[in-house]
């Protein structure tokens, strides 16, 4: 665990533009948004504020597991992909709040858990 969250954490320090973050609904139709409120926590979970979800959080509020997909510097693509817990209060609740705009609705904390993670389509974990 601990070797990937160290590639994760020097990828997502090169990190450049926005995320995509994906979630299906219970068709399995793919959703996916660009986000700029995000972050990556210390355990290697990826922290992001909804702000403004429609289907996104429909989705994550019927079970969907999600993605995280981002570009570095380097122009490589990095995508992890696990489960989603939709937070609305509590300590990460908390802490999404206190470094996303207060003029954005900051309704809750979506963490994805890194279950599978890629390099382009090499698979890291």
């Amino acid at each position: 665990m601990g070797h990937k969250n160290e590639v994760l954490q020097t990828a997502w320090e090169g990190r450049e533009g926005p995320i995509v973050f994906s979630t299906v609904d219970e068709r399995g139709v793919p959703n996916a948004i660009y986000c700029n409120w995000a972050r990556l926590l210390e355990d290697g979970r990826f922290l992001v504020a909804d702000n403004y979800f429609h289907k996104t959080r429909e989705n994550i509020l019927k079970g969907s597991p999600g993605s995280v997909l981002f570009f570095t510097t380097e122009r490589k693509s990095y995508q992890a992909k696990g489960k989603i817990e939709y937070q609305t209060a509590g300590p990460l609740y908390e802490e999404m709040r206190q470094w996303v705009d207060p003029q954005r609705p900051r309704v809750a904390a979506a963490v994805l858990q890194v279950d599978e993670l890629y390099r382009g389509a090499e698979k890291l974990l």
